[in-house]
């Protein structure tokens, strides 16, 4: 059995079907977009098995990228956690076949609360594409299953058609990489987005020397100051060891006759303490350099490193 033409075939059968959403996006979506801009509430989404599934992936993209929402199981909804659905809300209900009875019975009640319904369907005809305000075709011309019986393609377009809600209510939005970091303290670039430099900077015992200093006296204060470099005259300039190397391999003997301020690299790149972590990796990179001086009331407060960005 050849395996790899097998995925190779799903994989196909799976970027045609998406393909294939294209030609059924029309006013629908814009329309859905729209109701979603204007509710007051938030987004409820709803769905059973595999739609159940794929359901709660959209709302996680949904809540991370600045649409309020939650997943509601239509079992429990249909047993008090209607309770949790009020007027302002809008509420998404996904079913490929447009019949799931779990969802279907939950119909009455949307309608007399007054929900916005949007449904994510097959079937355009289906009693739930029909009893909503707004309807997302996401029929699929067949399935990845050979049997053409366990949802794939369908599951596939349903969550394509999730991110292009989410996408374009982003974009609506003018959702920026500050507001994702808020929701996302936790992960990399919301620490970068939200942490300040002072909060992560090296700030006791930093290797300080005089610019009249020898140079064995740099030598011992890098070393023992673990940084890599030297702060010269409280900032006026910065010796790092690859200063010291390069000076080694030209002239060792005449390098030990030098001072600090002989070899010392003036002006060195600085930033705020209150600076965020993102704005100090943006002035590294550009300037091809791993350590930057901190800054506070003009006075060098510490040092911040490439590798204090990403301890992890």
């Amino acid at each position: 059995m050849d395996t790899i033409a097998i995925a190779k075939r799903v994989f196909q059968i799976e970027a045609d079907a998406i393909k294939h959403l294209e030609t059924l996006l029309d006013e629908q979506f814009d329309g859905s977009v729209k109701a979603i801009l204007a509710a007051k509430g938030r987004v409820v989404i709803c769905g059973m098995g595999k739609s159940g599934l794929i359901g709660k992936k959209i709302m996680a993209t949904l809540a991370s990228t600045g649409t309020p929402c939650f997943f509601m199981h239509p079992g429990e909804a249909f047993h008090g956690d209607l309770g949790m659905v009020t007027p302002n809300d809008v509420f998404i209900a996904l079913s490929n076949s447009g019949e799931t009875e779990e969802v279907i019975k939950l119909l009455p009640f949307l309608k007399d609360n007054g929900n916005v319904i949007i449904s994510i369907t097959g079937k355009p005809e289906s009693t739930l594409a029909q009893n909503s305000h707004f309807h997302l075709n996401i029929a699929v011309p067949q399935e990845a299953c050979p049997l053409q019986l366990a949802p794939t393609s369908s599951t596939t377009a349903t969550l394509v058609m999730g991110d292009a809600l989410a996408v374009a209510l982003m974009e609506s939005r003018n959702f920026q990489p500050h507001d994702f970091a808020r929701f996302h303290p936790g992960g990399s670039l919301g620490r970068k987005l939200l942490t300040r430099v002072r909060h992560e900077m090296k700030s006791e015992n930093l290797p300080f020397v005089k610019g009249s200093d020898d140079i064995k006296t740099v030598i011992q204060t890098m070393t023992e100051g673990r940084l890599g470099l030297c702060i010269v005259d409280n900032g006026k300039g910065i010796i790092t060891d690859g200063d010291l190397r390069r000076h080694m391999e030209a002239d060792l003997i005449g390098l030990m006759e030098k001072t600090a301020a002989d070899i010392m690299n003036l002006n060195p790149k600085t930033i705020e303490a209150d600076a965020r972590l993102s704005d100090a990796e943006d002035v590294m990179n550009q300037n091809k350099i791993t350590s930057l001086l901190v800054k506070e009331n003009d006075q060098v407060a510490g040092v911040i490193q490439i590798y204090d960005l990403n301890p992890h």
